[in-house]
């Protein structure tokens, strides 16, 4: 069931490139046990590291990764149950400005990944078809709920390809 471009916005194609060839399930998981993978062999020290000034740390990135995943769920819950209202969007950068994620461990960054893509997993296992296609408006573009789904994979995809070309190699050094 592969998402069509008239399902989403084009700022989201980047995402939904990523990984739009996969099962939304499949592709969750994949991804959760490669979050799993990737962190395991870090340490909290590890962790802090930005590739540059300004630059988030990866715990940011990771905490990233988990707000704008509980974001799409409540957008995508939205949409199922036939919200006729515009949903705005979320300024990143203001959200991260009033976050914890250095203060917490690599542990509790995992526990919450780990509960958010359980519940990602249970909505969306859940919707019917029907539900899966319906539509409403996210950031001013059109959008069905299956469409959230990917968005939430292709944006993980998206960080992980960044994590691993720029922070991991400065890790360590």
């Amino acid at each position: 069931m592969k998402i069509e471009h008239n399902e989403y916005g084009e700022f989201y194609a980047r995402y939904i490139k990523l990984s739009n060839n996969v099962p939304l399930e499949d592709q969750l998981r994949s991804n959760a046990q490669e979050m799993k993978n990737l962190f395991q062999g870090l340490s909290d020290g590890d962790a802090m590291y930005r590739y540059g000034e300004g630059k988030w740390t990866l715990k940011q990135v990771f905490g990233h990764i988990i707000d704008t995943e509980r974001i799409f769920n409540y957008r995508a819950l939205c949409l199922a149950r036939g919200e006729s209202k515009p949903l705005q969007g979320f300024d990143q950068d203001l959200y991260m400005k009033e976050t914890n994620f250095n203060e917490q461990s690599l542990d509790q960054l995992q526990e919450q990944y780990d509960a958010t893509r359980q519940a990602t997993l249970a909505l969306f296992s859940n919707f019917t078809e029907e539900e899966l296609l319906r539509r409403g408006t996210i950031s001013e573009f059109s959008f069905t709920v299956r469409a959230t789904g990917y968005v939430i994979t292709g944006h993980e995809l998206h960080h992980l390809n960044i994590i691993n070309e720029k922070y991991l190699p400065g890790i360590g050094e």
